[in-house]
């Protein structure tokens, strides 16, 4: 599995250090490859095959990372904003090394799951429209929400801009002055939920993501926290 790279490219990639901190780490000899201390530098490794070890530490290397944030509200979802803090300063060091990003956006006062990664493959997998993944919300609503929105939801919602949404499902928990629904699409229109509630003349007052696909959040995550994805999430979400 993997090509041969050099070391020095290897351990830079990973958060190791700079290419030039590498080098000299490379140099004062705290690496060792299959137990031999290597000195340099461009010394070809394969990562997933070969022993590596950095001051006696073995490194597993990787090239993907997948991670599941509950987002909370008042951040944005990019990699970066001159005005305001994104998902990703939530980050610790060791995953920002991987450049990842957000696969989807989520409003900045919505909150629930949000997908974090460098997988661009499987990103687009799950983001486009083709693929019809779907992804379910949990809405309060300013609004007594009834049955007859059910059918309304089902065959799609105009919104604003004379839009027509595709078919979304619409299942009610609560119907009452606030109502508390859950609502599946497969698009994700800027602001579409808000809007699509809209058009029916009511307001959203929460929004939270509960599942994209397979996914689901993990309800033990308090908003702000995040863990990586298990082995068995990762092949539902592949195999989507």
């Amino acid at each position: 599995m993997g090509k041969k790279e050099r070391l020095d490219k290897v351990l830079s990639n990973i958060g190791y250090g700079s290419r030039k901190d590498v080098k000299k780490f490379i140099k004062d000899g705290i690496v060792k490859v299959n137990n031999e201390t290597i000195l340099n530098n461009e010394f070809k490794v394969n990562p997933y095959e070969d022993l590596i070890t950095f001051n006696g530490e073995e490194i597993l290397y990787r090239e993907y990372i997948y991670l599941m944030m509950n987002k909370p509200k008042g951040l944005v979802s990019s990699t970066d904003d001159p005005l305001t803090r994104t998902v990703i300063d939530l980050l610790e060091e060791e995953y920002i090394v991987y450049k990842p990003f957000p696969a989807g956006r989520l409003d900045k006062d919505t909150e629930g799951l949000l997908l974090i990664t460098n997988d661009g493959k499987l990103a687009h997998q799950l983001l486009s429209p083709k693929k019809g993944v779907d992804k379910t919300y949990y809405v309060e609503v300013d609004g007594y929400v009834e049955e007859k929105h059910i059918e309304e939801f089902n065959n799609g919602i105009v919104l604003d801009d004379g839009y027509t949404t595709l078919p979304a499902t619409l299942k009610i928990q609560d119907s009452n002055v606030i109502s508390k629904v859950y609502l599946t699409i497969q698009e994700g229109k800027f602001h579409q939920v808000k809007r699509m509630f809209e058009s029916i003349g009511m307001k959203v007052l929460y929004l939270k993501r509960i599942s994209m696909g397979p996914l689901k959040l993990d309800e033990s995550l308090e908003t702000g926290e995040y863990r990586e994805l298990t082995e068995e999430e990762i092949k539902l979400l592949k195999n989507k």
